[in-house]
Order: structure tokens, then C-alpha cells, then sequence
């Protein structure tokens, strides 16, 4: 689930934020609502970086493995399970379902009040589409599925865009390219790397393309809270701090184009965003183990 990029709007009711504000003072706009104070007291000691960032322990590394693994797991079931006809509250149903029965709760649900266990966003929604059963998916549609699980107390978080039947030749390029600049961010991660260098690699194949990055929403550190330090962008910014990566942090890193331009707004259901020119909008996510080497790849789907 995308982040808004802290330290620049102040906090709207819903917890989401205006852009159209003045700046206000960094802070973290998502309070801990699925952790448990209980942990936090007399849980191990937490090794944080010195910008705060958590940096995670051999057993908080296996317990996201497992979150992860049930939120690739359910992705991989509805990118299969999706047919024009469906509805999204369709979608929601199942992945509730599954992710209870591996012994998770859905991340998302109750977040903010958010209403359901999948954000489910179609064609010109961008992100945070609610699922609902007058919300039917049809032919050619672009489907983005977001979802997260939280295991043991962590969580897990990814997201997909699905071209649904006869999806068209540029509904299928723009999420090829959105994917492509995941992977394209994903090979810059590594201890001792930069998030710019992230962010550098996802808008440069972005941008090549003529395609918009949407700088509204970022990326995010994910581990006992499902947003957590530090906001993850894919941009370049001197708007936030430029972190230099650690073995052991995770992040989730996630990626949103526009086929047009990058402006978008909300919905008055103070959820659903989408591009102001209702030009197509595809996302990708992962959440990864930052390495010595590299990163693991913890919501992979290929398994």
C-alpha cells in the first residue's frame, strides 16, 4: 500500500493527506494500529539505524518471509482467479479468506478505517480503489491488486497490475514498463547503495518510455508496522533524506505510472486516487530484504 510522502502535507481525516497544503514538519502520518503494544514493551531490544530505520533481526528476517510468502501466495491466486464479470469485492473475499486460513490478518483492513483486505483499483485508479460488489471487472480492463499480511506481528506487502482478457497493446505496455522499472529499481538495492539510486533507476525507464512517475505517493519501510521509515521514492528529490542502505532493512518499493500525467486526486470516498487527466495507471510492489549483495526478494511470486 503506497505511502504519502511525509513531511510535506498535513494529515486529511481519512489519514491521507493534501497536496495542495503548505509544508509541515516530518513526521510518520500512520500510527502503529496493527502492533501490539505488548511486543513493543517486552519484545527484543530494536537495532535502528541512525535515521531510525529499523534494521531487522535474523527471527523478524524468517517472520517476514512467512507474511510475504502468504501475500505472494494470494496474488498469485487472483492474478488466476480474475475473469471479466467478477467483481472486486469478489477479489477481496477470497483474499481474506486465504489469508486468515494461512494464519495471517489482512494488513489492510481496518487501516486508517480502510474498509476492506485488498485495495483493488481499476483503469484510471491509481491506488486505494475499495472493493465492491457493484464495482464489476470487464474485458480489457487494468486491474491493480494491492494486499499485505500481517504474520506474528509482521508485515508483508506487494502488489500487482493485471491486464484482464483482451487488455490493449498500451494497457499492457504501461504495466510491462511498470514492472520493468521495479526490477530496474530492485537491482540498485544493496547495503551500502542510496534509495536515489533507487529512485534514479525506476524514473530514468520510466521517463525513457513517456511515461509519468507519480511523486504523490512513495514506497515505504515495512516490519512491525505496515509503514514505517523511511519513505521509498521513485524520483529523484531533495525532498527527503537520502538513505544509505543497511543489510537487514525492508522496504517495500513500489513503483506508479501514469500513462499521461503525473497529477492525480481522491475520490470522495477519501480512499480511491486517480489521474486527474483519467489517462491508465499501473503499479507494481515488492517487499525486499536489503543485503550485503544485493536484496531478497520477499514477496516473490515465483515459488
Amino acid at each position: 500500500m503506497p505511502l504519502v510522502p511525509v513531511g510535506r502535507v498535513p494529515v486529511l481525516p481519512n489519514g491521507l493527506v493534501s497536496l495542495e497544503r503548505h509544508r509541515v514538519a516530518t513526521v510518520n502520518l500512520f500510527a502503529d494500529l496493527l502492533t501490539s503494544t505488548q511486543l513493543a514493551q517486552t519484545g527484543p531490544r530494536i537495532q535502528k539505524s541512525p535515521h531510525g530505520i529499523e534494521i531487522k533481526s535474523a527471527r523478524e528476517i524468517e517472520t517476514m518471509r512467512k507474511a510475504s510468502r502468504i501475500v505472494a501466495t494470494v496474488l498469485r491466486e487472483i492474478t488466476e482467479l480474475v475473469r471479466p464479470g467478477m467483481t472486486t469485492a469478489d477479489l477481496d473475499g477470497h483474499a481474506e479468506k486465504r489469508i486468515r486460513g494461512m494464519g495471517a490478518v489482512p494488513s489492510f483492513k481496518g487501516y486508517q478505517g480502510f474498509p476492506a483486505s485488498i485495495c483493488a483499483s481499476l483503469n484510471h485508479e491509481m491506488v486505494h480503489g475499495i472493493p465492491s460488489r457493484k464495482r464489476v471487472i470487464r474485458d480489457g480492463d487494468l486491474l491493480k491488486v494491492d494486499t499485505g499480511a500481517c504474520f506474528d506481528g509482521y508485515h508483508g506487502d506487494s502488489c500487482v497490475t493485471i491486464c484482464v482478457g483482451n487488455a490493449s497493446a498500451e494497457a499492457r505496455r504501461l504495466s510491462r514498463v511498470a514492472q520493468d522499472s521495479l526490477m530496474k529499481g530492485l537491482a540498485r538495492v544493496k547495503a551500502g547503495n542510496s534509495l536515489m539510486d533507487i529512485a534514479a533507476a525506476v524514473q530514468d525507464h520510466v521517463e525513457s518510455h513517456g511515461y509519468a512517475v507519480v511523486e504523490q505517493y512513495t514506497g515505504h519501510g515495512v516490519g512491525r508496522n505496515l509503514h514505517e521509515e523511511p519513505s521509498v521514492f521513485n524520483y529523484r528529490t531533495r525532498d527527503f533524506p537520502n538513505v544509505r542502505l543497511q543489510a537487514g532493512m525492508t522496504l517495500a518499493i513500489e513503483p506508479i505510472l501514469n500513462a499521461g500525467r503525473k497529477n492525480c486526486h481522491t475520490l470522495r470516498d477519501q480512499w480511491t486516487v486517480v489521474s486527474d487527466d483519467r489517462s491508465l495507471s499501473a503499479q507494481w510492489e515488492h517487499t525486499v530484504l536489503v543485503t550485503r549483495d544485493g536484496c531478497e526478494i520477499l514477496t516473490d511470486r515465483d515459488f
